[in-house]
């Protein structure tokens, strides 16, 4: 692995990020034809949705932290599909009013009364100790204190890393933050696998599935 950089002295900036073949990933049946319906590229405040359903597709019900969840609605619908979900977020936002199906393209409102489990503080890696799967989608300046709590721990991961901002080393001068961040889990003794979800903007993420029976699933794509 290249050697660590402060985040806080980085100067340049990363090339573009790796392409599905050169992650291992292949490309959707869809690719190239004209698409319609679910197989459409969602909008990025889609990406909940989308990630519950590969989170339920990918693994059997466990205790997960939703790190950085916000106003907590991928623990919720986690919750509906009979998880135990926490959201773990400094800053407390209650759940929105409504969400869309996208299978059937409803609207479903959440009952005022309705809440999720919360801890109203930073991440830390003592905290993972009770949970079997730590999320973070894009989850700002956590995505290597996610890594070195899962290898303390021994629990599973999934992660969608956004920026590197507010993170304790960045890579090197033309090396992209993704598979930068891969190869530091890797090197701390984990094994990851790539994926990718349907919608707008920083879609691919890498998961470690941890000690916890995995389901098998389709692509990964």
């Amino acid at each position: 692995m290249a050697s660590l950089h402060s985040a806080h002295s980085r100067q340049h900036k990363y090339p573009p990020p790796p392409s599905l073949a050169e992650l291992g990933l292949a490309e959707t049946e869809t690719q190239g034809k004209r698409k319609a319906g679910r197989d459409l590229t969602k909008l990025k405040k889609f990406r909940f949705q989308l990630l519950q359903d590969w989170l339920v597709d990918r693994f059997s019900p466990r205790r997960v932290a939703d790190i950085g969840g916000g106003k907590g609605l991928l623990a919720y619908l986690l919750q509906q599909q009979g998880w135990e979900a926490t959201v773990v977020d400094p800053q407390y936002q209650g759940l929105p009013a409504k969400y869309k199906d996208l299978d059937t393209g409803a609207r479903i409102r959440i009952a005022l009364e309705e809440c999720v489990p919360r801890l109203d503080r930073s991440f830390e890696a003592s905290l993972a100790g009770a949970f079997d799967l730590l999320v973070g989608l894009h989850a700002h300046g956590c995505n290597m204190r996610i890594i070195d709590a899962a290898r303390e721990h021994g629990c599973g991961f999934a992660l969608m890393p956004c920026c590197v901002i507010d993170e304790p080393a960045a890579p090197p001068p033309n090396v992209h933050w993704l598979p930068w961040l891969a190869n530091y889990a890797v090197e701390q003794g984990l094994s990851v696998q790539f994926f990718c979800l349907n919608f707008k903007g920083q879609n691919i993420g890498f998961y470690h599935s941890g000690p916890a029976d995995a389901q098998a699933s389709a692509s990964t794509a």
